[in-house]
């Protein structure tokens, strides 16, 4: 009964670290995107405050889910140094308490933050962003200047029955089923280049994308204006709805699925098998967070240099993930396979880090 006092005890030490962690970032985050639709909205055109914060609000939690190792490692430093202050390690530790004795509570509550992060608050969170893009495209998206401000765009090769087609939008909603801002070149099925469409939307439909409000352009004649014009596709909107959306507005139920339809219609699915990977992988990054924590935070306060070393696992955070960000480019871009990846380097930070424990508490 006292174990299970002390564990739970423990546990909610870490668990409240992380989730104000959380709670913070999540703020900051919010008034930053608030303060950035406000800012679209006085220059592009009057949107309501109130769409304005739900917009905000929706992407909220897309945006968190990639603080969530961070929060993990952060919340768990501060747990245990909170525990070290108080001098409660130092009596763990003089009542026979192993240093992976009283890990085990935090170990524990990152597994199943991790398990919670991917079966059940992702799907929300993908949710949630695909509901914040369907309501921007509402609110901004017959906005040209702010489409043309918005940048990049999206650019997919897909295949028909026609024949193979290029297809630029500077805007997608609805997971890429809505476009806005669309450019179109269109090749036979022999692969010679047969015309050019420029078009204020277009939907995809079953077979073919349906594009309205534009100008065909074909070589030798007169651009031609149309209303509603049909380009084939072999893509299913009822499936493969990420070709041109965002990958973090799906779910990590919806990916397998996904992934097999988008390699059956020749698009590459890399990044839709990186995204996986770094689902499946989110239990064992937290648990290698706490671990990570573990060998920064638990000096004692009287041997002095603790702002050191915490500033060192800091430092050692960030450039974890530095590291799995450029990996995990290396696997959106084939270079290496998509598991390797993302679970090189968190294998890589558990073995630093428990090699740096053993080493600290058995010498």
């Amino acid at each position: 009964m006292r174990n299970f006092t002390l564990t739970r005890y423990i546990a909610a030490r870490f668990l409240l670290g992380i989730i104000t962690t959380l709670a913070v970032c999540g703020f900051l985050i919010f008034m930053i995107d608030l303060v950035e639709l406000l800012r679209l909205s006085g220059k592009y055109g009057s949107v309501p405050a109130l769409t304005l914060a739900k917009i905000a609000a929706l992407r909220l939690p897309a945006y968190i889910e990639f603080l969530i190792g961070f929060a993990v490692l952060v919340g768990s430093i501060g747990a245990l140094l909170f525990l070290n202050r108080k001098s409660e390690l130092a009596v763990m530790r003089a009542g026979g308490m192993s240093v992976w004795q009283f890990l085990g509570p935090g170990m524990l509550v990152g597994l199943l933050l991790g398990l919670f992060a991917m079966l059940v608050y992702n799907p929300l969170a993908a949710s949630g962003r695909d509901q914040s893009e369907r309501l921007f495209a509402k609110s901004f998206g017959n906005d040209k200047n702010l489409l043309k401000a918005q940048g990049g765009g999206s650019w997919l090769r897909q295949a028909g029955d026609d024949g193979e087609s290029i297809i630029s939008a500077v805007a997608a909603a609805e997971r890429g089923l809505k476009l806005t801002g669309v450019m179109i070149l269109s090749y036979d099925r022999d692969g010679h280049f047969s015309e050019r469409l420029d078009a204020a939307s277009a939907s995809l439909k079953q077979g073919y994308w349906e594009i309205t409000n534009g100008w065909v352009s074909r070589l030798g004649e007169e651009p031609e204006k149309f209303d509603t014009y049909l380009v084939s596709t072999y893509l299913n909107p009822d499936r493969v709805q990420d070709a041109l959306g965002t990958v973090y507005s799906v779910s990590f139920w919806e990916l397998p699925s996904l992934i097999e339809v988008t390699e059956k219609a020749k698009l590459s699915a890399e990044h839709l098998r990186v995204q996986y990977e770094s689902l499946l992988v989110r239990p064992l990054l937290c648990l290698a967070m706490v671990l990570l924590a573990a060998t920064v935070s638990l000096k004692s306060f009287r041997s002095g240099r603790i702002q050191t070393m915490v500033t060192s696992g800091m430092i050692g955070g960030f450039g974890f993930f530095l590291l799995s960000e450029i990996s995990r480019q290396i696997g959106i871009a084939g270079l290496a396979s998509a598991w390797a990846a993302v679970w090189v380097p968190v294998a890589l930070v558990l073995v630093i880090s428990t090699t740096v424990l053993l080493h600290q508490e058995d010498g």
